[in-house]
């Protein structure tokens, strides 16, 4: 491939390019900080926050139901509205991060929002009149989501950033770092459903959110104390800028010869080519290479303009990202299928026998906990005891790549969709036989531990494909772009729950036009099941899409490691 070194004055870099790269290269950490005993601190954060956002989110429908009673189908896209704004506001706070403030100090800042928020939900259900509640019940819900949103993207690659990849040994703990930072998630979590929602459900709401607030609390103080520990790292510039400059030069040089021995060469930036982390050049996505083509115009030119001719490395990172997109819309169904959890699966929880002895009655949010435990099982044997077995055959690091545990993931959902319908319809036909159908408040003669297969497949699947995506998109994304990364796989869970609204509004008018109306309020007449049985459906199909866009997929490849294949082959 020919290089950027004719002309010369090509090959230099402005002088402002030069000192923005020293600037990010002088904040990068020392190797003395960092490692979990950094990463420890940022997990018992993480898990304080997921305690206080499933506090809140897990029994939200039944709030919004039994409190502001609001129908059941309204409930639910209240729900997963709310849910998917959470999940897609992470994408303008990692830009924040990336792009302004660091993700230190947007995790600091967003913590604030987030403990004001559940200050003001703490009020609202207490103190708050009325006529005046829904409202500001909103208000505050929403500012949470806010306060997730810079919260959210940054906290988990924040705390990656605490094992340095150019370090075997850290390489290879950050692999396990994925899987414990969920387990520790996991654990929060379910500790919320336990504890949190019994709490809402039997002594008050006001109780069960100063709960919540006195946690978030907790998690900022935390977060402060182990300030000195972390390996920072400053903004690193707009991550959308270099996409953007990518594509309207490759737009401006359509015309060009798409060979990249066409006129003067390729520009390569001069710190590139003695850069271990350099992108190695691809043959997907050609059409952009010719934005790195040096044509009449830049060879007459004495500075470059970045909007006209790119290094190759921040095409290839362009390419990254392109290559993440059908893998994102893969997900969205698997999303689709765990918005159920915190919805319908709750509602039915709420219709069946739920009483455990004489004295003590089941929340019927507190079921998602089997979630949570699953997870907390499964991922220690996949850690310790799966991945070592399946790297011997395999040979790598990972036991198996993040594509293929992301595949398994999106295959046992399905099966959660299946148990759940064959559920549902053992229901509806014992409240057939005992004549409820018309009586949704009454309680349907079947014990809730039915449920618990489901929320179990659920769980399962979460161990592949949500700790998957975590990875995968961690791993995958260019360095200067992570915390949009995980902003990336949150947005899927966002999209993925407005995705479950759309689907819900579209069964709900066909299933009108052609008799009885599916997911109506009465959830004995609602034919959730044959709803399921359509999710499995859909769920079957986006397999299939994903096992074909799957084996397309190129991974991340750098020209250091491309080399020295090369060398061991001769």
């Amino acid at each position: 491939m020919a290089n950027s070194e004719s002309p010369s004055h090509l090959s230099i870099h402005c002088g402002r390019e030069d000192t923005e790269k020293n600037l990010i290269r002088q904040e990068q950490p020392s190797s003395s900080r960092g490692g979990w005993s950094a990463a420890i601190f940022i997990i018992f954060v993480e898990m304080a926050e997921r305690f206080a956002y499933y506090g809140t989110a897990g029994n939200l429908i039944t709030y919004l139901t039994n409190e502001l009673h609001e129908p059941i189908p309204m409930a639910a896209k209240n729900v997963n509205t709310w849910v998917g704004v959470s999940s897609l506001l992470p994408i303008i706070g990692a830009f924040v991060a990336d792009a302004f403030l660091g993700r230190f100090n947007t995790i600091l800042g967003s913590s604030i929002i987030y403990c004001f928020a559940l200050i003001m939900l703490t009020l609202t259900v207490s103190i708050m009149p009325r006529h005046y509640r829904k409202a500001m019940f909103f208000v505050s819900l929403y500012l949470l989501a806010i306060g997730q949103g810079g919260h959210k993207p940054c906290v988990q690659t924040f705390a990656a950033d605490q094992f340095d990849e150019d370090s075997p040994e850290e390489k290879k703990a950050k692999s396990s770092f994925f899987n414990w930072w969920y387990m520790g998630i996991v654990v929060g979590a379910s500790t919320a459903t336990l504890a949190v929602i019994y709490v809402q459900d039997n002594v008050g709401w006001a109780a069960g959110f100063g709960i919540l607030t006195g946690a978030m609390v907790v998690a900022l103080v935390l977060f402060l104390l182990g300030f000195k520990r972390y390996r920072k790292q400053g903004p690193l510039g707009s991550p959308f800028t270099k996409v953007v400059q990518v594509l309207v030069a490759a737009a401006r040089k359509r015309c060009v010869d798409g060979t990249l021995m066409t006129g003067f060469g390729v520009y390569k930036d001069d710190e590139s080519q003695h850069d271990t982390r350099t992108l190695a050049h691809t043959s997907q996505y050609r059409c952009l290479d010719k934005a790195m083509i040096i044509d009449q115009l830049d060879a007459s030119s004495m500075t470059r303009n970045p909007w006209r001719l790119c290094s190759q490395n921040q095409i290839e990172q362009v390419k990254l990202v392109l290559r993440l997109i059908p893998i994102w819309l893969c997900c969205l169904m698997f999303a689709v299928v765990q918005s159920f959890s915190v919805t319908f699966f709750t509602k039915q929880g709420s219709t069946m026998v739920r009483s455990i002895g004489s004295n003590f009655k089941l929340p019927q949010a507190s079921l998602q906990v089997f979630i949570g435990l699953t997870i907390i099982v499964v991922v220690p044997i996949y850690d310790r005891v799966f991945v070592p077995a399946a790297r011997k055959i395999t040979g790598h690091s990972s036991g198996i790549t993040t594509l293929r545990r992301i595949g398994i993931g999106l295959f046992v959902s399905i099966f959660t969709m299946v148990v759940s319908a064959l559920v549902e319809a053992k229901r509806v036909r014992i409240a057939r036989d005992q004549n409820l159908l018309d009586n949704p408040k009454t309680i349907v003669p079947m014990r809730v531990w039915w449920l618990i297969p489901q929320y179990m497949i659920c769980g399962l699947s979460d161990v592949f494909t949500f700790v998957g995506l975590q990875e995968f998109f961690y791993d995958q994304m260019p360095e200067e772009m992570r915390s949009m990364g995980a902003a990336a796989y949150l947005s899927a869970i966002g999209v993925g729950n407005f995705l479950s609204n759309a689907i819900i509004s579209v069964v709900q008018e066909i299933s009108s036009m052609h008799g009885e109306k599916w997911l109506g309020n009465n959830i004995n007449r609602a034919h959730l099941d044959s709803f399921y049985w359509v999710i499995a459906a859909l769920g079957t199909l986006n397999l299939c899409v994903y096992v074909f866009v799957a084996k397309l997929f190129v991974y991340k490849k750098f020209e250091a490691q491309e080399a020295n294949k090369e060398k061991e082959l001769t």
